[in-house]
């Protein structure tokens, strides 16, 4: 799933600059400035109107009508917020340079700026429905080889030279059993990994990071991201196992298509080929382990507080307040996030992909995310 990750985070913390009082009339603030953005801010807003978008519609709410507003740690944001300031959505320039100029002092300034600088909307489809999908996505961790090894022979490809000439290209059965396509991704081979699960699943993701081995034995960390596909539609092999009648549409999660795969290994490949779409990676240093994949904003994704979103009812760069439920629990999932990211299963108007962050708690929660969902809006006054 390509990836590109918002800035829910960063309007959840600020406060509002004061104005000074005085018998003299002070001089009006420049246009733009943070002052002038503040004092707009306070002045009487004008009634919202329902918004419509190509895959949503959004209805105005007030903040009362946000599941759990005041319990969330809305603080949290702020580095997230000022991440997709960097390419900021439409209309929030103003909101920006004020996140830019101030630090909350806890979640109840941050909550505050929120409210004073936006207004919530209930985000329903155009046929009304307010209730959709929750899902996660992370970034794997997999252990990898630049050489083929014994153990190692599943190749994780960078665009290979004839990508361009054919169209669609070779699927993922053909590049596994053809001469001809496997002689196109020849010296295409970033590194390769044990287990073909692993490769599907960094192709799914869209980004991961690597532990590889290099040829002189030394060990370094890099990151793969997103650079192209074969022009095919991405296949669910969970919807081929549902369908095969493997396992029940409530029982289809990752931890469960491994498990399956272990017990009937002779069947891998079937289940693979099932998806046509290949991924292709570039290599990207990772000098910071702390920093996330870039999303489809162009921002690096925040864990827990990035979501991927479908762009034509959610733009990138949006607030979102989220009521969902954590995996396999009932424990409430309410937070605001930034809408940075997209996927190709990421479609309609109440449908979030929750970015978890990197590491095996990570991938346990993202693989077994399937929850209710309800979003709102949070957008410029």
């Amino acid at each position: 799933m390509v990836r590109a990750p918002r800035w829910l985070r960063a309007a959840g913390m600020a406060a509002i600059l004061g104005i000074a009082n005085g018998c003299a009339v002070p001089a009006s603030p420049a246009a733009g400035s943070p002052a002038a953005i503040a004092i707009a801010s306070t002045r009487p807003a004008v009634p919202p109107v329902p918004i419509v978008r190509a895959r949503a519609r959004w209805v105005p709410a007030s903040w009362a009508d946000l599941p759990g507003w005041g319990d969330d740690h809305t603080r949290e944001l702020w580095p997230a917020l000022l991440a997709g300031c960097a390419k900021p959505a439409d209309g929030w320039a103003g909101v920006c340079t004020l996140a830019r100029a101030l630090q909350p002092a806890d979640d109840a300034a941050a909550r505050e700026f929120l409210q004073r600088t936006l207004q919530p909307y209930r985000v329903e489809s155009l046929d009304g429905q307010t209730q959709g999908l929750a899902t996660g996505y992370f970034e794997p961790l997999l252990n990898a080889s630049r050489l083929p090894r014994t153990a190692q022979q599943v190749p994780l490809l960078r665009p290979p030279a004839d990508l361009a000439t054919r169209k669609p290209w070779w699927t993922r059965q053909q590049l596994d059993t053809l001469p001809a396509a496997r002689a196109s991704v020849r010296g295409s081979a970033i590194a390769y990994v044990a287990d073909p699960l692993d490769a599907l699943l960094v192709q799914v993701q869209g980004s991961g990071r690597l532990r590889v081995t290099e040829p002189d034995g030394s060990q370094r960390l890099l990151r793969l991201a997103y650079a192209a596909h074969n022009d095919y539609p991405y296949r669910s092999v969970g919807r081929w196992l549902i369908d095969q009648g493997a396992l029940r549409s409530d029982e289809a999660s990752w931890p469960a298509i491994r498990d399956w795969a272990r017990r009937y290994p002779e069947r891998v490949n079937e289940m693979l080929w099932s998806n046509p779409r290949v991924v292709f990676f570039r290599e990207e240093p990772l000098p910071d382990e702390s920093i996330g994949p870039r999303g489809a904003q162009g921002v690096p994704l925040t864990p827990g507080r990035s979501v991927a979103v479908d762009p034509l009812a959610l733009p990138y760069g949006s607030v979102l307040w989220l009521d969902t439920t954590e995996p396999l629990a009932t424990q409430p999932l309410r937070r605001v996030v930034m809408a940075q990211d997209t996927g190709s299963a990421i479609t309609g108007a109440v449908r979030v992909d929750y970015f978890w962050g990197w590491g095996p708690q990570s991938e346990q929660q993202a693989g077994r995310m399937k929850q209710p969902l309800r979003v709102w809006a949070l957008w410029p006054r």
